[in-house]
């Protein structure tokens, strides 16, 4: 199985981020951590600040990857054009938030990307990003099956 993995502003910041929102992980560890719980699993890990960029890998992906794990970060409140490729996606997309979003700003309730993924993870810090790829397998081999 191949699972894409993109992270959208500030993700690569998570060290100088509050941890106790984040998490003590920064993406490189998050990718280990899903490495060594997934050997089986091939990973690609991304991290943009575009917009564009990250709406191009969903589109790109679709021919390469089985699965995919989003990050959007504050593209997730905002972005109709990564909205848009989630839609037409024919892979499945699966959205994590390392915070628990429901319990901080108003404006982070609102997530326009993850209404058009099969489902979200919200405030399990790295453990969501372990979680989405546990539910992309399953998924995965009930397609394969």
């Amino acid at each position: 199985m191949k699972i894409l993995v993109i992270n959208g502003p500030n993700l690569d910041l998570l060290d100088q981020r509050d941890k106790q929102l984040y998490g003590a992980l920064n993406l490189h560890k998050i990718q280990n951590l899903l490495e060594v719980e997934f050997p089986e699993v091939f990973f690609e890990f991304n991290q943009t600040y575009n917009e564009f960029e990250f709406s191009s890998m969903i589109r790109d992906a679709q021919s390469q990857f089985d699965g995919i794990v989003i990050n959007p970060g504050g593209f997730s409140h905002t972005s109709i054009i990564i909205r848009d490729s989630i839609d037409i996606s024919n892979i499945p997309i699966i959205e994590v938030h390392l915070s628990n979003i429901s319990s901080r700003e108003y404006f982070r309730n609102n997530l326009i990307t993850a209404a058009k993924t099969i489902g979200y993870v919200s405030g399990f810090k790295e453990y969501g990003y372990l979680s989405a790829v546990y539910i992309l397998k399953k998924i995965y081999s009930q397609i394969k099956n």
